[in-house]
């Protein structure tokens, strides 16, 4: 007040508004300095906060730390929590004065470590000298912990340079830099993937060595969703139908759907069905009308990509199967055997700067699309803005068709893949994530894959023969679809705009992939349009994917992490 008082109000309030930067915003771009460090601060600030409140709350019934690890369990959950190691570490040796390998023991006993990604720009990295400024004793502390375990693989592999290299803790890069995946599996008992395609990419190509120095520390748990929110509260009309015709058990125990199976073949219930499914739409129509001011029939086919906005998720691959419905349409004069309206709804970090474009070509495709009157409300494309967890729930049950088309081995599981399903659309999607298991059990004949396996797109990468210039030159309709976004039919006002996507994908190697499997999926949505044509065969594969996605029960999932990780007992 003193300062305040004399007349230095900036001064005054600078502290404070200093202290507020930790929570302004959620993961700052990281692509400046300060947005690094505020970052990172954020992340120790998580990590230390929850470990204090977890000691604070097992000492008001524990004298001693010797049963820590039996009544604790810390589950970290990608890297963004990895400090978690050093800090447990530092509070046990520093503050509790346990000697090093009691420590040690403790902490490793206490964390378990769920991989959520195999792409390198995701997992983290911190500079040396970052972490030696910000979190001087921490770093101290990753240091000998990267001592005491290179020593023990140099013990077991002597003279494996490459097998220290790949499993230490610090990269030795012109700066040097922390990897926390490695610190996150060094310093727990458990490593986990999130399906079972993806936890077989991280023995064998994420972390080959760590998993031959310990596999029996490498195990699966495939995601899952909670029935109460994504079925139960989000669609209510299709909750009351399951109801009235199996009973409730289904909202504790998921896999009661199964009962639904019969009644897949009666006509009755197809029809009520396929009732609740259009009330859904109907109230996602009056949704785009409000947010986007566009007008969409409920009676047209919902065909819906929603997740975060990137690259190897593919939104580029849906836009151009959209351009090449409308090229078709409008210059060949050839009509899609019913209406259709492409929603698309997601969001960009903010420096991702490619993800932003694709974006604005959603839009710009739209602006094109909604106004040609060649087009006559056969096609319409939205992107609905502000994607969040309550626009998800409207838009999740009113799709037919769900959009899961990530680049085969990129995505980890995905989660909308299973709401999606839960709620009766149809999935075209690659064999990649929780695709494969979702497909699995809800029958291929009732979903849509296509394009390459992950398999195939590995051995095409390392062995360089994927020549993306080549399917343009030989695909008549490939081409056609390119052309249009290089000369500017979709940014008249600036015909140069869009000109870099051709430039990626032909130029620069198209890195994920949308070319190799482009043509797979302009013939695996005709497929899907045929068959949608057919009301009682798309009602049957709907109701069958509802009735076969008990696996994907988030209740199963944290099951297997409290029987195989936590070791934890259910209460009668």
């Amino acid at each position: 007040m003193q300062i305040f008082n004399a007349g230095d109000y900036i001064h005054a309030v600078e502290r404070k508004v200093t202290s507020e930067n930790i929570s302004k915003v959620l993961y700052p771009s990281d692509s400046v300095e300060t947005g690094k460090e505020l970052r990172l601060i954020q992340e120790y600030f998580l990590v230390a906060c929850a470990v204090r409140d977890i000691v604070r709350r097992f000492l008001r019934e524990h004298s001693s730390f010797d049963d820590f690890s039996r009544s604790v369990a810390i589950q970290l959950n990608d890297t963004h929590p990895a400090l978690t190691v050093a800090e447990l570490m530092r509070y046990l040796v520093d503050e509790q004065s346990l000697h090093w390998e009691r420590a040690w023991s403790i902490t490793r006993a206490t964390l378990g470590y769920t991989n959520h990604t195999l792409l390198s720009e995701s997992l983290e990295k911190w500079p040396v000298p970052l972490l030696e400024r910000v979190l001087p004793r921490h770093m101290q502390i990753i240091f000998e912990i990267n001592c005491r375990h290179l020593a023990e693989v140099a013990a077991r592999w002597p003279g494996d340079v490459q097998r220290l290299r790949r499993t230490s803790i610090i990269e030795e890069e012109e700066t040097k830099q922390v990897n926390m995946a490695n610190l996150s599996i060094i310093g727990s008992h458990s490593t986990n993937g999130v399906s079972e395609l993806h936890s077989e990419l991280i023995r064998k190509d994420l972390v080959p060595y760590f998993f031959q120095l310990w596999p029996e520390r490498f195990n699966n748990k495939t995601n899952g969703v909670t029935q109460r929110r994504w079925l139960l509260l989000a669609n209510p009309s299709l909750a009351r139908l399951l109801n009235e015709t199996i009973g409730d058990g289904w909202i504790t125990r998921l896999d009661e759907l199964r009962a639904l199976e019969a009644h897949a073949g009666d006509a009755g219930f197809r029809e009520k069905f396929m009732a609740a499914k259009r009330a859904n739409k109907v109230r996602l129509a009056r949704i785009v009308l409000e947010t986007a001011d566009t007008v969409v029939d409920p009676d047209s086919l919902f065909d819906i990509q929603a997740k975060r906005i990137h690259e190897y998720k593919r939104q580029l691959l849906n836009v151009m199967h959209i351009v090449h419905e409308y090229l078709r349409l409008a210059e060949d004069g050839r009509e899609p055997p019913f209406a259709r309206t492409y929603i698309f709804a997601g969001k960009a970090a903010p420096g991702y700067w490619q993800a932003k474009q694709i974006i604005k070509l959603i839009n710009s495709v739209a602006q094109v699309v909604n106004n040609d009157p060649r087009v006559r409300d056969l096609l319409k494309v939205v992107f609905v803005p502000d994607y969040r967890v309550t626009l998800a729930e409207r838009i999740i049950p009113a799709a037919d068709l769900s959009e899961q088309i990530s680049t085969a081995g990129k995505e980890a599981s995905g989660t909308g893949n299973m709401k999606f399903s839960m709620n009766g659309a149809a999935t075209i999607g690659t064999p990649d994530g929780a695709n494969i298991e979702i497909v699995r059990e809800a029958g291929e004949e009732n979903n849509y894959i296509f394009g390459l396996t992950a398999g195939l797109i590995h051995e095409m990468q390392s062995g360089g023969s994927y020549q993306p210039r080549a399917i343009y030159n030989d695909d008549q309709e490939i081409r056609r679809i390119l052309d249009a976004l290089a000369a500017g039919v979709f940014s008249p006002q600036e015909p140069q705009l869009f000109a870099w996507l051709s430039r990626a994908l032909l130029e620069h190697g198209d890195p994920y992939f949308h070319l190799a499997d482009l043509r797979s999926y302009l013939d695996t949505q005709d497929r899907a349009a045929t068959d949608y044509a057919q009301r009682a065969l798309w009602a049957r594969k709907a109701i069958l994917n509802v009735a076969r996605i008990g696996w994907f029960s988030s209740d199963r999932t944290i099951r297997e992490y409290a029987d195989g990780i936590w070791d934890l007992r259910a209460v009668p």
